[in-house]
């Protein structure tokens, strides 16, 4: 019997495609599964972009552009976009979704099944530090309080650090050299554009257990697909 390939649809808050995203979930999901993309910024030129300035920390998401280049963008301007996006990955024929931020988003239109990144990583913080002290890594300094606020429970001490996802492996080890100063129990990656080498720079100074947002959403993707 033939075996059917199943549609991963892939939202990206930024501009498609993003073949650097997909190869990392390619990695991940099931052998063969189709993947298809949208951004919610897709047909927007750059000067458009640059317009949907962030109103404060709290309204900042850090996205890399299909040229390179990196920005920032309001929150509210991409959950405005999102429904639209998200319908044009249904009509794809997506038999799971994943929206590709790890904010934390309110309820949107079309977004039932969808997979958000933010409560896997929960999820997996919580289960494995249920008290301790949780580092976290963020793209941008002005994101670092919104995010702490994020992350804060009962018995767990955040700390917090920016690193830019496209900064080099120096940066990384030294970023992680500021972290290793408050001896962190685990490390959750909260940026969608962290890559594995990244993790690979941060964990060999850190030494301990540390959580790959893009990974670690893939794999439950992998269930929701096998």
């Amino acid at each position: 019997m033939e075996q059917t390939h199943r549609t991963l649809g892939i939202a990206v808050i930024g501009q498609a495609p993003r073949p650097d995203i997909a190869s990392l979930f390619a990695a991940q999901v099931p052998e063969g599964t189709r993947i298809v993309m949208r951004g919610c910024l897709d047909g927007l030129a750059d000067p458009e972009i640059d317009a949907l300035r962030p109103a404060d920390g709290a309204d900042t998401l850090y996205t890399r552009l299909p040229n390179g280049r990196d920005v920032k963008i309001s929150k509210q301007a991409v959950i405005a976009r999102a429904p639209e996006t998200l319908a044009k990955l249904r009509s794809d024929g997506a038999d799971a979704l994943v929206f590709n931020c790890t904010g934390a988003f309110p309820p949107m239109s079309g977004d039932a099944g969808v997979l958000f990144p933010s409560r896997v990583l929960a999820g997996l913080a919580a289960g494995l530090l249920p008290q301790g002290r949780l580092a976290i890594l963020v793209p941008l300094a002005e994101q670092a309080a919104k995010l702490k606020d994020k992350w804060q429970r009962p018995g767990v001490e955040v700390v917090a650090e920016a690193l830019v996802p496209s900064g080099d492996e120096g940066l990384a080890e030294s970023t992680a050299r500021r972290l290793a100063e408050h001896r962190p129990d685990l490390v959750a990656m909260d940026c969608m554009s962290y890559t594995p080498h990244t993790k690979d720079a941060v964990k060999r100074v850190l030494g301990v257990p540390t959580l790959l947002a893009i990974t670690a959403t893939g794999r439950v993707l992998r269930e929701l697909l096998d």
